[in-house]
């Protein structure tokens, strides 16, 4: 049988959690995820995790922050006055907001503190530094 490889274009179903059990995403309920290995379209570690299986495997692999969504990085939260925030935005912790950046791109930060005098806002991504355990299973090479 065909083992997955690099340039191969894959349908994969997967559970993923974080080292307590609790689940961040799956596709158990809806289609399976396409993408093409070596395109960089998923975390590094779990492409690395499909290389070598074969349609209807399964397996659980444990995928370290570093071949995940990085470290969280402190450097990346910064506090600034609610008057600096968007016109009309309400803040609440847990909040996502689009910021855009000096080249015209926006980047997602998330509201984590909210005071009278100060608002936190977190750019890290929400998994940055924890290591994730994904049930993965092949469904098809195409």
């Amino acid at each position: 049988m065909t083992k997955a490889s690099i340039g191969d274009t894959v349908r994969v179903h997967y559970m993923g959690k974080l080292e307590d059990g609790t689940v961040f995403d799956t596709t158990i309920a809806r289609e399976p995820i396409e993408f093409t290995i070596g395109q960089g379209q998923v975390i590094p570690g779990f492409e690395q995790a499909i290389i070598g299986m074969e349609p209807g495997q399964s397996q659980t692999v444990r995928v370290p922050a570093s071949k995940a969504f990085g470290p969280y990085q402190d450097e990346m939260v910064q506090m600034v006055h609610p008057d600096q925030l968007p016109e009309g935005v309400r803040p609440e912790a847990g909040q996502q907001l689009e910021i855009p950046r000096q080249d015209g791109q926006n980047f997602v930060v998330r509201i984590t503190d909210v005071s009278e005098s100060a608002i936190t806002l977190d750019a890290n991504h929400p998994l940055a530094g924890k290591d994730l355990i994904f049930n993965v299973r092949l469904v098809e090479i195409l």
